[in-house]
Order: structure tokens, then sequence, then C-alpha cells
């Protein structure tokens, strides 16, 4: 056979072979898809359309799926701050400062990501069911901090053996509770925290109780728009003393008895007897709650109570401060946190449509949870919310007008070649460069302006004086400016403009 013949044969047999191999069934499991790469047939030419254009084809023609609508509200209980939330939030908190400040307290922080373990069982049973807690990509057990106590008994602890003693803090840290959400009660919120360590009796208390009303009083308010409900877990730990219940059971007591002012005492009625309190002594434990004076307590306590004996300075205290007609002996304040172990207080609003505005007390023995030997310590937490749906409801908060912050000097010029001159004036006043600690707050505008134009967003920003740049004045080496106030505008050189200006201030 000739060498052509045998060559003939041989592509006859290859041919014949694929398609033998084509004719056999595709081993391909139900349901599966082919990579799109796969050629399932072709025509002999082998120039023919491969079933891998024919699906990419397909494909392109299936419709895509639908894009999931982007959510443009932040996730539910959380709130934005636009420039205008932000500017009453800050006026909010330099309240605030001040007040801390005015009582010689100094400003702290922590993460806003904790152990988990800071938290559970040391901030009682409802905290801990609120936390925002996961595992982290460590397998770590994390939370965003619920409240600061456990996070600053951390940071004391840490370094107790520096820190001198009594320490007074402060910190306005945002937290976080995954709770049911209501009037001035979100997921996230800011709180005004105030701490003395290393101090026991309640002078440390007053000084507390004084901070907030010198805020309150800041803000607008009086002793007839806002009380201060006091209180003593020494008086219930004595009650319950009297009842026979454990000592390891109180703080378990004091959170059921928290919830009286939402639920009435039927509600927990099961949960008392648990312990021990049913019959004659739930009548002694709600009369012990319903006292309001000192003698009332006096009486189911006895004349020797140590816990009244401690309230009653605690009054006579306020009253050398001045504090005293805020606030009022409440014995059924007990605050829901494991960790307080005498004083207690609440601030509410008299009217008794909003929450508790804020509270606190003492938490001796928070350290010796954790182990270490306990320290006197005595704080409150005054959230964000709550107060300002009170002064709103009051008419006390300032207008976006009166929160804005004031502008000096808008400048604009009316040609893209005079921008750069402008620029230079700007940082100019504002102090650049000069050695000036603080110069004029000064916009500009990023743009050439037309007059018209210049004027309306120099008015609607503020805006005391305006300085603008316009060609036939620049070339006489003059720049024209206006008093917003008055009307009166002059041309003056830029070293004119400069001296108006420097040292002093333009006016308020």
């Amino acid at each position: 056979m000739c060498r052509r013949a045998m060559l003939l044969l041989a592509a006859a047999a290859a041919t014949a072979g694929r398609a033998a191999a084509f004719s056999r069934p595709l081993a391909v499991r139900q349901g599966a898809r082919l990579p799109a790469a796969t050629r399932l047939f072709c025509d002999a030419s082998g120039g023919g359309r491969g079933s891998a254009a024919v699906a990419q084809s397909e494909q392109g023609t299936k419709p895509k799926a639908k894009e999931e609508k982007l959510d443009l509200k932040p996730p539910r209980g959380t709130r934005d701050f636009y420039p205008e939330d932000m500017m009453l939030q800050n006026w909010l908190f330099g309240k605030m400062r001040r007040a801390a400040e005015a009582h010689a307290f100094v400003e702290y922080d922590s993460p806003v990501l904790e152990n988990e373990a800071l938290y559970v069982r040391k901030a009682g049973e409802e905290v801990t069911q609120q936390l925002f807690n996961f595992a982290d990509k460590g397998d770590r057990r994390v939370t965003l901090r619920p409240e600061m106590t456990p996070s600053l008994a951390r940071m004391v602890l840490a370094r107790r053996k520096t820190l001198t003693l009594p320490i007074k803090w402060f910190s306005i840290p945002q937290c976080w509770r995954y709770e049911r959400m209501t009037r001035g009660r979100r997921r996230e919120h800011y709180q005004w925290n105030m701490d003395v360590w290393g101090m026991p009796g309640t002078a440390a208390e007053v000084e507390l109780l004084s901070s907030a009303v010198y805020f309150f009083q800041s803000v607008g308010l009086t002793p007839e728009d806002v009380g201060i409900k006091i209180n003593s877990r020494s008086c219930l730990n004595e009650v319950l003393e009297k009842l026979g219940v454990a000592e390891d059971l109180h703080a378990r007591a004091a959170v059921l008895i928290d919830k009286l002012d939402k639920v009435p005492v039927d509600a927990i009625s099961d949960d008392l007897a648990a312990l021990g309190i049913s019959g004659d002594s739930l009548d002694m434990l709600l009369k012990t709650l319903q006292a309001q004076s000192l003698d009332d307590l006096r009486a189911v306590l006895g004349d020797d109570s140590a816990a009244v004996a401690e309230l009653d300075g605690l009054f006579k205290k306020a009253d050398a401060a001045g504090i005293a007609d805020w606030l009022v002996l409440d014995a059924s304040v007990v605050r829901g946190l494991a960790y307080y172990t005498s004083t207690v207080f609440e601030a509410f609003d008299r009217t008794g449509e909003l929450r508790a505005i804020c509270g606190g007390g003492r938490y001796d023995k928070l350290l010796g949870m954790f182990g270490a030997e306990p320290m006197p310590a005595v704080g409150f937490g005054f959230g964000d919310a709550v107060i300002v749906e009170l002064l709103k409801d009051r008419g006390l908060l300032p207008s976006p007008e009166e929160l804005r912050p004031a502008v000096d000097a808008y400048i604009f010029a009316f040609e893209e070649d005079l921008m750069d001159a402008a620029a230079s004036i700007a940082a100019g006043l504002r102090g650049m460069g000069s050695g000036v600690a603080e110069g004029l707050k000064v916009d500009m505008a990023l743009e050439p302006k037309k007059p018209k134009k210049g004027f309306k967003d120099a008015d609607r920003i503020g805006a005391r004086y305006v300085i603008m740049l316009a060609g036939d004045e620049w070339e006489q080496g003059l720049v024209r400016i206006k008093d917003m106030l008055t009307g009166e505008q002059e041309d003056l050189t830029v070293e004119q403009i400069k001296a108006k200006f420097t040292p002093v201030e333009a006016e308020a």
C-alpha cells in the first residue's frame, strides 16, 4: 500500500473514532451545568458554530437576577447624624462636659468593643440578654459595650497600683443594647458617665448629684421640671434580712423589684415567692417600698437602721450644697443593675411622660466580682435620648440658627483668574502661616460667583462679612468688603483687610 493510501486510511479511522466517541452518552450528572468552554459538536469543516458559543449567547440573553434595593435608612434602633444633628449633639455634650469640668472631673474613654466576659453576669441578667455579642474572626467572644461601668472597672483595675485616689472621671461613650424601643429608648445611645472611685461615704454621691443639677440648670430646667429620686439598696437589704432572704439572693430580688414601675406585683409574685417572699413577708416588703420619708423608713426598719442614718446624712449634705430642692426620697427605687450596693438614684420627668432621665448609685463591690480587692465607687449614667425629648417638650432646645457655627467672613471671586488671590486672602485671615493661634472662621467659594449668588450663599451660612474680588478693583490693588449686619461696604487693600481683623477678631 502506498504511503498516500495509508495516510488516508489513518485519517478515516481517526474520524470514525471521534464520531463513535460523540455518539456515546455524556456522563453528566443530572442538573449539573457543563463548563461554558465545553464543545459538544462541530461540523465537518470545523468552522461551524460550537455549542460553547451557543451557550454563551443563551446565557447572555437570560434576565439578570434583580438587584436588592439599597435600604437608605440606618439599621433599626440606630441614627444618622446629619450636620444639624451633630450641632445639637455637640451643644448637649458641651453642656455635659462643662458640668463635669466645673466639678473637676477629667475625661476618659475605652474601646466600644469589649470582651463578653466583662459584662456577662457583672451587669445583671437583663443587660446580659440585651448584648450585641458575637465571636470575632479569632473565635473570641466579644460584645459592643452596653454601658460603661464594667469597662471603667477594668481600666481602674489595670492601673490600680499607680492611680492616686480618689479619681473623678467622666466619659460620653456610645453604648449598645438590643432592647425594645420606645420614646427616648434606642438600641444605640450616647451616655454621659460620671464616676468617683476611692471615696466611701455620701460626699461623693452629693458631688455627683450636684453635677447633674448643674447640667439641668445650664439647659434651663428647674426643680419643677425634674426631680431626683434617692434611695439606698441597704434599706432593701435590711428588710430582706428581716424576712430571712439569703444575702446571695438580694441582688436577684432587687432586679425583680425594679420591674414594679412597669408591671403589677402579681406579675412577679411567683418569682418573689421562690425567694421566700409571700404573704406577710410580701406585705412588709411593699410597705418598705412605699416609704416616702425617713420617718416612714424608720417605722419599718427601726430607729437604729444604718441605711436610714446614711440617707439622712446624704440629705443634709445635699442641703448644704444647695441642691435639696431637687431631691425626693423614694424607697421603691432600687435600680436593676446587679452591682449596686447602697445609694441609688434616678432623675425623672415630673410630668411622668418620660422614662428615667439618668440613674446611678454606689457599687463598692464591683472589683470584687473580678476577683480583686473591692474599692469604694459611685457613679451615674445619663443618656442623650430622653433629655432631648424632655427639652423638646419644654421648648428649651436651641434652634438650628442658634446652633449654627458663626462664620466671620465669606470670600468669593468674580472670575477664575482671581481664585488664587481669594485663597491667599482666606489663608491669611485664618491665621495660617502667621503664628496666630486661632484666626477667623472663613468660608470661601470654590468656584467663581456672580454677586447675587455670592451674597445669597453668605446669607445662608450667616457670614458677618463678605469679601469680594472683582477684576477692576483688583487691578487697583483693592478688595471690596461688606458688613452684612450694618450693610456698610468699602474698598480696602489686602493689608488693610488683615489689619481690620488683626489682632482683634471680627465683632460677634
